[in-house]
């Protein structure tokens, strides 16, 4: 029975490190500025309206790229159209896609480069600083846990570092990324126990909190059946 005490009591500070950790955080979701967890102060809507010459859209030979296409579809990229191709298509965007990129007018496959990041990038970003590195990452990248694809990231010389995420197969826009979104994921990373950062609560430190959760329920229902087998419980008589 010792053992079952000693093994409560330590498990009950384990648990209340974490409860606090919970109310702290939870507390400062609740005073946060929403206008900065976002990360987006500047970032504007891309443009997606263009006009489309449709007599000179080629027609692409999906058999000539050897991989099966799952879907295709018209997009604009820098006021140009393009087909983009899924071979590999998930259910969510974040999941690992296969993309191909193919010129609508000249029918040319197009591998996004550093310099066509770099200006997809800019035609998001609002503000006046000047881009001050572009590289390619592939996952798991920290700004962005749930990312699977390879990415460009952009970064601009800016008062809040911000950083630019874009596909690096699709060219689509993932995300902005700045020093005040990465203070807020800082306090989401530490409320769902994702000290993995793998971008979710599903994850075995949650499974194992879970546990010890039960342990500690478990040795305090012991210990309470043997104190009252012990007569430390009495019902006072009025």
């Amino acid at each position: 029975m010792k053992s079952i005490r000693f093994l409560h009591k330590w498990l009950s500070i384990v648990v209340a490190i974490q409860l606090v950790i919970w109310l702290s955080s939870g507390l400062f979701f609740n005073l946060m500025d929403g206008s900065k967890a976002s990360g987006n102060q500047n970032r504007h809507r891309v443009t997606t309206n263009i006009t489309i010459d449709h007599q000179e859209l080629v027609k692409v030979d999906l058999k000539l790229l050897n991989k099966e296409t799952q879907s295709m579809k018209l997009i604009n990229l820098l006021g140009q159209p393009y087909y983009l191709l899924n071979h590999h298509q998930r259910l969510y965007r974040h999941f690992a896609n296969d993309y191909s990129l193919i010129n609508a007018y000249t029918g040319e496959t197009v591998v996004i480069d550093q310099l066509m990041a770099k200006t997809i990038a800019l035609t998001s970003y609002s503000g006046l600083a000047k881009v001050s590195s572009v590289q390619k990452l592939v996952a798991p990248i920290d700004d962005i846990p749930k990312e699977q694809n390879a990415v460009w990231q952009v970064n601009i010389d800016d008062e809040i570092n911000t950083s630019i995420y874009l596909d690096a197969g699709s060219g689509k826009i993932i995300s902005h990324i700045n020093d005040d979104k990465r203070f807020v994921d800082f306090f989401f990373m530490l409320h769902f126990m994702d000290y993995g950062n793998v971008g979710n609560f599903n994850n075995w430190q949650v499974v194992f909190f879970s546990f010890l959760m039960f342990v500690l329920s478990l040795t305090g229902f012991i210990w309470v059946i043997d104190l009252a087998r012990k007569g430390r419980y009495r019902i006072a008589k009025g």
